[in-house]
C-alpha cells in the first residue's frame, strides 16, 4: 500500500522554485562547454516564475497585494535578465536567480506553516 502526500499549492511553488535553483547551480559550470543544459535550466526558472504568475493572480489566493505586487517585480526582473540572451546571464545574475528562488521558497514554506 503506498501513502501519496499531497503539496499545497504554496508547498509545490516552493518545490518548483527550489528545483530551478538547484538546476541552475549544477548546469552553470558547464555551460561554456555545453550550452543546452543550462539553457533548459533557465526557461525552467523563467517557467516557474511565469506559474507563479499565474498562480498569484487568482482572485482566491490569499498573498496580501504588497507581496503579490513584490512577487511580480521579481518574476519580471527573472524574465527581463533571462530574455536578454544567454551571453547576457552573468554568474552574480545566476547567484541573484538561485538566491531569490530560495529565499522566496522559504517564504512560501513560512507562510504555508502560519496557516
Amino acid at each position: 500500500m503506498s501513502q501519496q502526500t499531497s503539496l499545497s499549492l504554496a508547498e509545490e511553488q516552493a518545490f518548483q522554485l527550489s528545483q530551478a535553483a538547484i538546476l541552475l547551480d549544477q548546469t552553470r559550470s558547464e555551460r561554456d562547454k555545453n550550452v543546452g543544459p543550462f539553457a533548459v535550466a533557465l526557461k525552467s526558472n523563467l517557467d516557474t516564475w511565469v506559474a507563479l504568475c499565474t498562480v498569484i493572480s487568482h482572485e482566491d489566493c490569499v498573498l496580501s497585494e504588497d507581496v503579490k505586487r513584490n512577487l511580480r517585480r521579481l518574476a519580471q526582473f527573472v524574465a527581463d535578465k533571462t530574455l536578454a540572451g544567454l551571453e547576457s546571464v552573468t554568474n552574480e545574475t545566476i547567484d541573484s536567480f538561485i538566491n531569490i528562488n530560495l529565499q522566496i521558497s522559504e517564504g512560501l514554506l513560512e507562510g504555508a506553516k502560519a496557516r
